[in-house]
């Protein structure tokens, strides 16, 4: 499981995802979330703003990122 450390108090899933590299651009982002493709603490999340924070988990693609303060 990769880890994403906060810089703030929270990141953005898009962002996340952008970060752990499991999607090339923000659009990449947007469509992957909109379509229902990942999960944030095990429920399925559409909305790219979702605000992430420490413990907080994320699915996509058979990969996991865990965000860490």
């Amino acid at each position: 499981m990769e880890t994403i450390k906060l810089r703030d108090e929270y990141i953005k899933l898009g962002q996340a995802l952008k970060a752990a590299n499991l999607v090339q651009s923000g659009v990449e982002a947007k469509i992957v979330i909109q379509n229902g493709h990942v999960k944030v603490n095990g429920a399925v999340e559409t909305q790219r703003g979702k605000k992430l924070y420490d413990g907080d988990v994320v699915a996509y693609n058979n990969d996991t990122v865990k965000i860490i303060k």
